[in-house]
């Protein structure tokens, strides 16, 4: 047809234009319809808008049904009816109109409604134009939009998912974020199903939907026809777009999984340090098909799931190993003890992302010693590291030799800082040792930088015993100070004797002094079964978290049913250490009352006193007082003192003035028999006395 729009107008040459020509070159036309006649007068662009020739236009609207369908005339209609009914001046609208070769374009309209003095409608005049351009523009600026959204929706999940499995610590944490709601279901996933590469094999660790599990895939080979094998084998992401690819490309899995309503899936190795480490499959039940950003999303998504995956994969085999290794040092048994009810627990700490925190150097032991004697050990050496794991454990041993080898508390706790100084590690440890006489309940505790024990009786009542104590060992060797003060301790049958370390006092926020009443608290509300308590307390500390280890020992003493021979009871009384010699002249007393010596407790105490005094008065070394009960024909209860002089103590009269010389007439008044040994380097000075048997 013969262009008559703007390209047959020239630019005009007056100023200001005239409108049509303005109209024309902006390819608007513009129609003026008399409402009063029903006529609808166009101009030449208005014609060429509407794809008509002069000669086919009659000049009634009704004529325009042949270019405007009669859905959208029917809305302009309806449009058109309405401005008028509301008084609007004037309203505008988009519509489509078929060309004479049968294509739709977009049109808009836009009138001017004129009113008389009445208000009744009499004109509308206004424009079209053709809209095709400004629609598709304005879809592509919207499909453009909507495009950047849902990239910014799937990058915000990546981001999402990749900050939550930064915290995640093992395998299972890392599948547990993917199935969370705001893991990969926002990216329009159904399920997940995930598999390790281990040996060759493909382990499936996560199986899809409840219900999916197809049998025999749990752990299947790599060159097997599965897609997770494929991807495996080529390192290549697998997209299947329709059920008809998955059931051509995997038939063997696909008659399996036909009645999941899965349309489409999406397949990713995960790689790591340039080796496949597993694989994890996206099923889907509401789409078909990938854009080419949806593919490089869950690429760019399976890359950080695999770092995640073989930061997990490491974190478990350090733990595993840490845990082995922990066990391997504490004590695979705990001896059953005569007389007494024990418990040990061990509870790691929990590190939050540090790889090889879940090991400590916290133990307990239990040693069992001559004489119905037993050693109660809890300590913990500086550090959570496998370092500290070792050096535990050689402690733990030389320990428990040092003990073993008859040595006094305090000597044992002083070589083993001897030994841990000279092991040369820049560790020190803080320790608690424990030496009990089941028999007499008489306990002789020395401690090193450690918490003090604490001691409930069988009200329920319980309360914490200060012991003196020295520096940590391997600090007391360094800074040339081995002392370490004992404490004697009275074991009644019925009580309980608590050793642990500071992971199950110390708290955020709070000191040790509020953290050791809380726990003494703990414990006078616990349950009397030494098992049940120990239990209830690592419970507690479970539910607590921490970073610190947690170890702990519980002994009770028990009621003895009969009597019980060869007590037997020790102490190391150092020259010019009055401390040394009250502790001494305690167990004496404790130990006399415990094993029954009837009416002769004064008679023991006094001789025991004073055989030990002349020991320190008239030798130059230290005392071992030892006390033992001996059976046969009569129950006898025998004192020795050792000291380091050879020279025999000789027995003279005291004058009237003297102060001196009545300590062998003392013991030969009191005693039933009395002698001296040799004994190496030094003498033995005994002296027995015999008790009445227990009913």
């Amino acid at each position: 047809m013969v262009d008559r729009g703007a390209s047959a107008l020239s630019l005009p040459d007056d100023w200001p234009a005239h409108p049509d020509p303005i109209l024309a070159l902006n390819r608007m036309g513009s129609f003026d319809w008399d409402l009063d006649n029903g006529l609808f007068h166009m101009d030449a662009q208005a014609h060429e808008v509407f794809d008509l020739r002069p000669d086919e236009w009659d000049g009634r609207p009704e004529s325009l049904a042949v270019r405007v369908p009669p859905a959208e005339g029917h809305r302009l209609d309806t449009l058109v009816a309405q401005a008028i009914k509301d008084g609007s001046e004037n309203y505008g609208a988009y519509f489509r109109l078929r060309r004479r070769d049968g294509s739709l374009r977009w049109t808009h309209t836009q009138g001017y409604i004129r009113r008389d003095g009445t208000g009744r409608p009499r004109r509308i005049i206004g424009i079209v134009r053709d809209a095709t351009q400004e629609l598709a523009e304005s879809a592509a600026r919207r499909d453009r939009a909507e495009a950047d959204e849902a990239r910014r929706q799937q990058t915000n999940v990546v981001e999402l998912t990749t900050a939550a499995l930064a915290h995640a610590r093992t395998v299972r944490d890392v599948i547990d974020v993917l199935k969370d709601t705001h893991g990969l279901t926002h990216l329009g996933a159904t399920s997940l199903v995930m598999g390790l590469v281990e040996a060759g094999r493909i382990r499936l660790i996560a199986e899809g939907p409840a219900g999916s599990f197809v049998s025999g895939t749990r752990v299947t080979r790599i060159d097997e026809p599965f897609p997770m094998s494929e991807v495996v084998r080529t390192l290549t992401p697998r997209f299947i777009e329709s059920p008809q690819e998955f059931a051509d490309g995997y038939p063997q899995l696909w008659q399996h999984i036909t009645g999941l309503d899965i349309t489409s899936a999406a397949y990713l190795p995960l790689i790591a340090q340039a080796r496949p480490i597993g694989a994890m499959g996206l099923l889907y039940s509401d789409r078909r098909g990938f854009s080419p950003e949806d593919r490089n999303v869950l690429v760019a998504l399976g890359s950080s799931i695999a770092q995640s995956l073989q930061r997990a994969m490491f974190y478990e085999q350090e733990k595993d190993l840490a845990t082995g290794l922990q066990q391997a040092m504490l004590p695979r048994t705990i001896p059953s003890v005569p007389g007494a009810d024990v418990a040990v627990r061990y509870r790691a700490g929990t590190a939050a992302g540090t790889l090889g925190r879940d090991i400590g150097g916290d133990w307990y032991d239990l040693i069992p010693l001559p004489g119905g004697r037993v050693g109660a050990v809890i300590g913990d050496v500086q550090g959570h590291d496998t370092h500290a794991a070792a050096v535990m454990g050689q402690l733990r041993i030389v320990l428990r030799a040092y003990a073993a080898e008859g040595h006094t508390p305090a000597t044992v706790m002083a070589r083993a800082s001897v030994f841990l100084h000279e092991l040369d590690t820049d560790r020190f440890a803080t320790c608690l040792y424990a030496e009990a006489d089941l028999s007499t309940g008489v306990v002789q505790a020395v401690r090193a930088g450690h918490i003090d024990p604490l001691i409930r009786q069988p009200d329920g009542t319980c309360r914490r015993v200060a012991v003196e104590g020295g520096l940590p060992l391997g600090l007391s060797a360094e800074f040339g100070s081995l002392e370490y003060p004992v404490r004697t301790l009275e074991l009644d049958p019925g009580h309980t004797l608590l050793l642990c370390t500071d992971g199950l006092v110390e708290q955020p926020g709070i000191d040790l002094d509020e953290g050791m009443q809380t726990l003494t608290a703990l414990v006078a509300d616990g349950p009397d079964d030494v098992r049940k308590l120990a239990d209830r307390l690592i419970e507690v500390a479970e539910e607590r978290g921490g970073d610190d280890d947690v170890a702990l020992l519980l002994l009770r003493r028990r009621g003895l049913d009969a009597p019980q021979a060869g007590g037997r009871l020790q102490q190391h009384v150092a020259p010019g250490d009055p401390e040394a010699l009250t502790q001494a002249r305690h167990m004496i007393r404790a130990a006399v009352r415990a094993w029954g010596s009837g009416a002769r407790d004064d008679e023991i105490e006094l001789v025991a006193d004073e055989l030990i005094t002349n020991a320190l008065m008239h030798t130059e070394g230290a005392a071992i007082v030892t006390l033992r009960v001996l059976t046969g024909t009569d129950r006898r209860l025998r004192v020795e003192v050792e000291d380091s002089s050879s020279a025999l103590p000789r027995r003279r009269e005291a004058g009237d003035d003297g102060v001196s010389g009545r300590g062998l007439l003392l013991v030969e008044l009191l005693t039933d028999v009395w002698g001296v040994e040799a004994r190496g380097g030094g003498k033995c000075v005994w002296c027995e006395f015999v008790v009445p048997g227990r009913n």
